[in-house]
């Protein structure tokens, strides 16, 4: 792995795409990485597309700008596949992971020629089968810390469970449900 991991998030307002890139900054911090985690901000509202960012190192992070060619990409509202050019600049080295309950084979022919590798994950039912609700930000968490390789997959559970039970400390059925959904998604991303 090379030394800065970036990542580029789209999703739409409400979708938890910004709190995940924050997410997965923080967690990757207390494994000792340097990190950036940042949203895109426009006239965001619930519904319309935005744009989240992460930069992961073992070095000093010394650039300051929105990441334009990412090593990978995701896509938590397929939706967005034909809204927004979500491969731009993606590197073919890399990888795409997008929340669909479709194959790899069946969202390639969406990805306007995008030669890299296609990871889906059904964040939809799995958020829903964990949580009860549809939030895909933490199957998408879980998903691209599987693909990118960033952090050990038991290093990053046990750090969710801390941040988790910091976060909803009064909530243990919450803290429950997402772990779950990040088990899940470990298993199942394809």
């Amino acid at each position: 792995m090379k030394s800065t991991v970036e990542i580029r998030w789209h999703g739409r307002g409400g979708q938890g795409a910004k709190t995940a890139a924050l997410l997965l900054a923080d967690v990757a911090f207390e494994t000792g990485k340097y990190v950036q985690g940042f949203p895109e901000y426009g006239p965001e509202r619930m519904g319309a597309p935005i744009t989240a960012y992460n930069r992961i190192s073992d070095e000093v992070i010394r650039i300051h700008s929105n990441i334009y060619d990412p090593d990978y990409v995701v896509v938590v509202d397929e939706t967005l596949l034909t809204a927004v050019d979500v491969t731009k600049g993606l590197n073919p080295e890399g990888a795409i992971v997008v929340n669909t309950s479709k194959s790899p084979d069946e969202i390639r022919g969406e990805l306007k020629g995008y030669k890299g590798k296609v990871y889906t994950v059904d964040a939809r039912r799995i958020s829903v089968a964990a949580l009860g609700k549809y939030f895909p930000n933490t199957p998408m968490l879980a998903a691209i810390v599987k693909v990118c390789g960033v952090m050990d997959e038991k290093r990053f559970i046990d750090e969710m469970k801390k941040s988790f039970e910091h976060k909803f400390a009064s909530k243990p059925e919450v803290i429950e449900g997402n772990m779950k959904a990040l088990r899940m998604t470990l298993a199942e991303v394809r």
